[in-house]
């Protein structure tokens, strides 16, 4: 049977919302299904998969790890990927609820599945995780806050433990008011929303802004996790180019010729690059934003990580035309558990906000929002923060060295002055999926490049997080990785029929 000719009738359509990967990965199923391609039937490399279909390597990856999940192929390194005996209909299974065909149409991200396993998965003791930007647990300020919830117990009304208001707990929106105005950032209770997590905050901007093929710009690279959002929801994502200056004549461009909804940005210690957006940039940036009646979502989790001087003003304490819309989370600088955030907006975007969070939640934790709430009465994030900052600061410099001192010119990279990353750019002839497949035996992992650029870009950069383990373990972490880039670089070498297929 020939395969490939089966394989190269499969037409797809790039003008479809719908991913390529997953439309390559539809096609297949269909075929597998009906018995058109047999179990046990050896499907092509990847390499071949992209030339037959004219994709991107990632694409046909990311759609042979989709039909891998579903259990319809399975992969044997060095051999290839083969129909599973288990995708054949069997009566058991006839017999079972076809979720599969009852589910609406959704979104997946390219690498998305990865991800979430390296950053869900119980870590062993000998794994060093330098993937989720998780702070060390070691520097969970639980004593601190449970000095501070002793001192404030006598203010909390047991009603504050039934529904509260969806806008969230109206203590903690007074106090965190209070704290933004200490820090130059004026705020007032009305233009605070509570939610769980900054993620939350940018689903409900995504949720209620964006509709099917409005347009929107981001950074490249940029947060995964606004990437997904905003591709899940239908927009079409302008792209800024890769590097440390915003390109504000392209973005002037954008603005004139697409007349985007939004323009999302990390203005501080970006992840995943650590950069940092210049005051002058920052100015000219909102001047364009005014002209153009353009809305700017600032996603702020990093400003407080400094490592040496603070960063310029945010935007949201720039802005005078009450264009910003402005993201923050303690889960970063107290602990990720917490799941709270609030965003910082005009009241009208407050109260749209609330109308679509009362959909999700009706309201945040009431507990979590307690805890804040008495952790800035007492002033208690100061001293805190002084001392991650401190620490943190210790943890890159650890990192940096190791990877000067293992990685050699196999790696590149800027020393950040802030954050919790490390971004590593790689010898162009390897590939970072590639890279974690030859890590994961020395029990190292890390999130690829490719997650951070829209439209399937392929990367040849990684993130590090060097947040979550001490200096120590750290530089254990880069020797390790040193030694998987010199398996992955003698795979490069080798012809492409004896190398093994990238798993993701």
């Amino acid at each position: 049977m020939d395969i490939t000719k089966m394989l190269s009738g499969i037409r797809l359509n790039p003008a479809q919302s719908t991913p390529l990967y997953l439309q390559i990965a539809t096609a297949l199923s269909a075929k597998i299904s009906d018995f058109s391609i047999p179990v046990g039937a050896k499907l092509p490399p990847e390499r071949e998969l992209s030339r037959l279909l004219g994709v991107s390597r990632t694409t046909a990856i990311n759609a042979y790890s989709l039909l891998e999940e579903r259990g319809l192929v399975s992969t044997k390194i060095g051999s290839g990927t083969f129909v599973s005996a288990g995708s054949t209909p069997n009566q058991s299974q006839s017999t079972q609820m076809p979720w599969d065909q009852l589910f609406a149409p959704g979104y997946k991200a390219p690498l998305s599945s990865i991800i979430r396993s390296i950053i869900a998965s119980p870590t062993a003791d000998d794994m060093i995780s330098m993937a989720a930007g998780m702070p060390d647990p070691a520097f969970y300020p639980l004593q601190m806050i449970q000095s501070a919830l002793d001192r404030n117990k006598r203010a909390i009304d047991a009603a504050d433990f039934g529904l509260i208001a969806t806008e969230g707990y109206l203590p903690l929106r007074r106090s965190l008011a209070a704290w933004q105005t200490s820090l130059d950032n004026p705020a007032t209770p009305d233009q605070i929303l509570i939610v769980s997590g900054s993620q939350q905050g940018l689903y409900l901007l995504v949720k209620s802004f964006i509709e099917p093929r409005d347009y929107v710009i981001v950074e490249s690279p940029t947060y995964l996790g606004a990437i997904q959002l905003l591709e899940a929801a239908g927009a079409r994502l302008l792209t800024l180019p890769p590097g440390n200056k915003l390109d504000l004549a392209m973005l002037e461009d954008y603005l004139i010729r697409y007349r985007p909804k939004l323009f999302y940005t990390m203005s501080s210690f970006k992840n995943p690059t650590g950069s940092v957006m210049e005051l002058a940039e920052r100015r000219e940036l909102l001047r364009l934003a005014e002209k153009h009646r353009l809305t700017v979502i600032e996603d702020d989790p990093y400003s407080l990580l400094y490592h040496g001087s603070p960063p310029p003003p945010s935007l949201k304490q720039l802005d005078s035309f009450g264009g910003v819309v402005q993201l923050g989370t303690f889960s970063k600088n107290l602990f990720p558990g917490l799941r709270t955030g609030w965003v910082h907006a005009a009241p009208p975007v407050i109260n749209r906000l609330a109308q679509e969070k009362q959909f999700v939640d009706l309201h945040s934790n009431n507990l979590a929002q307690m805890i804040v709430h008495a952790a800035l009465e007492e002033n208690s994030l100061p001293l805190h923060l002084a001392m991650v900052r401190r620490e943190y600061k210790k943890r890159r410099n650890a990192m940096a060295a190791a990877i000067k001192k293992y990685c050699g010119a196999a790696m590149r990279f800027e020393l950040p002055e802030g954050g919790l990353y490390i971004w590593g750019r790689l010898n162009p002839t390897i590939l970072p999926t590639e890279l974690l497949r030859r890590a994961a035996p020395f029990g190292i992992s890390f999130i690829p490049g490719d997650a951070f650029y829209a439209h399937g870009a392929v990367s040849h950069e990684i993130r590090l997080c060097f947040a979550t383990h001490d200096e120590e373990r750290l530089a254990e972490g880069i020797r390790r990785l040193a030694k998987a880039l010199n398996v992955a670089t003698a795979a490069e070498s080798l012809p492409a029929a004896s190398a093994g297929r990238p798993i993701i």
